[in-house]
Formats: C-alpha cells, structure tokens, sequence
C-alpha cells in the first residue's frame, strides 16, 4: 500500500461524498446570495461541526502530544526529523512537478532528493539547499489538477485533516497511490509504516505552530472564517509554487485558476 496511511484516503473520500450531499440552500435575499457566492461554502453548518470536533481533538490529545514531543526531543533533533520526512515525500513532489510540465522544478526536487539521501545521510541534513542551493519545491496532485484546469469545488473541512475542497482532498487520495515508499513497505510486510510516517508529520507540525495558533484562536472574532481565509491564502501560493498573486488579485475566497488572466 502507498505511504499515506489507508485511513488518509478513506477520510477524503468520506468527506467528498459528504461534500456531495451536504450541500446548504443558497439564500434568496441577494446580498446574503452574493456573499454566499463568494466565499464558495455551502458545507458551513457541516464543516464548522467537523471544526469543532477538530480543535475538541486537537485540545484533548493533538495539542499535549505536540507539547510533549517538543519538550522531550531538542531542536536539533526535530529538525533531522522533520529533513527526513521532507525527504521521503520528494518522489511525489517530483511527479506532480513533472505532470505540470514544471520540468525545472522537478529536476530541482530529482537534484535534492538524490544529494540529501546520499551525502545528508538519508536526508537528516537538508545540505541541498546549504550547500547546493536547490530550493525546496512543492507539488502535489491537487495543485496538479489546478494547473490542468480543474477547479477547486467548495471549502470543505475533513476529519483531523482539516481545511481543504474537493480537488485537493481527491489529489490526497492519487498522492496516496503515488508515494514509492508504501509499496516498498507493504513489500517488506511494514504494512503500518505509512501510519507512523503521517502521524510524525503530524506531530512534528503541530508542535512547530503551537504559539501561532494560540494566537490565532485568542485574537480571532470568528475562528472559522479566520482559518477558511488563511488557510485559502497559503494554498492559494501554494498553487502559484510561492510566485506572488497578480496586482488586481483581491479575492482570497475564489479559487485562482478560475479567475480571469
């Protein structure tokens, strides 16, 4: 089986079946229309339940967890770590760069993922971009169906997961099936390999935004709209591999690849 634990794939498909039945009435009144229009969340009521139970969870157990790695493992150490983990997702990232036609990025990601494993030992030491020069770059299958044209569907919050839309949680699931190192597992008889990797990713990225976050639920007056605009900024440069948005580019609810060039 891929790298990506099962469970990753049968949450996304879960939550894009409930985005196909969930789906609120849009308002008459045509103010309330056009702003239900624009921020592109008909699955409200259902995703801010699926928040809720999202922070319960990430205050009960995600939270302390995090604490805990990051008081018991020094920096030095969740920085090998998380080099590590950088490393082994660089086959996927190489693929999507390359089904984008970003051959230069993809080269980029071959060019890195061979010199960490070789000379940073397995990739504990990021020395392509110290040393080399080569940049981290992104991909993903979501950001590929982006760049063929595929638009991004209604907000959509998934178990655990968190924020997301139909596109991407779909190009979660083809990463699943891309990522080399689950094959290689399953082939080993490592069948829960791919769920200790993601739950690593998970702790590891948890406990590097501790303060942030805490400072987003203090000073937020609506959390849920606070976290649909933030986390639709950083995907949104996600998309673009970090290039800045254009000059007339305001609206930070629409998806970029549906606005007009």
């Amino acid at each position: 089986m891929s790298g990506r634990f099962q469970w990753l794939r049968v949450g996304a498909l879960i939550g894009l079946m409930l985005a196909m039945s969930a789906c609120a009435t849009p308002p008459s009144d045509p103010a309330a229309r056009a702003e239900f229009d624009r921020t592109n969340d008909p699955l409200e009521p259902m995703n801010r339940q699926i928040l809720d139970f999202n922070l319960f969870l990430d205050r009960i157990l995600i939270k302390p967890v995090a604490i805990g790695y990051r008081t018991v493992i020094p920096a030095y150490g969740r920085d090998r770590l998380r080099n590590f983990l950088d490393n082994l997702n660089e086959p996927v990232i190489f693929i999507n760069d390359a089904l984008q036609g970003e051959f230069s990025r993809a080269n980029t990601t071959a060019g890195r993922f061979f010199f960490n494993t070789t000379f940073g030992v397995g990739g504990l030491w990021d020395l392509a971009t110290t040393q080399v020069g080569l940049e981290k770059q992104s991909g993903d299958f979501g950001q590929t169906l982006y760049a063929w044209g595929v638009p991004d569907g209604p907000y959509l919050v998934l178990p655990i997961i968190g924020p997301s839309n139909p596109r991407d949680a779909s190009g979660m699931v083809v990463d699943g099936f891309m990522d080399p190192w689950g094959y290689v597992a399953a082939n080993n008889g490592n069948r829960f390999t791919g769920f200790y990797r993601w739950l690593a990713q998970g702790i590891d990225e948890r406990s590097r935004n501790i303060e942030s976050f805490d400072e987003i639920q203090k000073n937020a007056i609506d959390l849920y709209a606070e976290l649909r605009s933030l986390w639709r900024q950083h995907r949104a440069a996600e998309l673009r591999h970090g290039e800045a948005a254009p000059i007339e580019d305001e609206d930070l609810y629409t998806d970029p690849g549906t606005k007009k060039q």
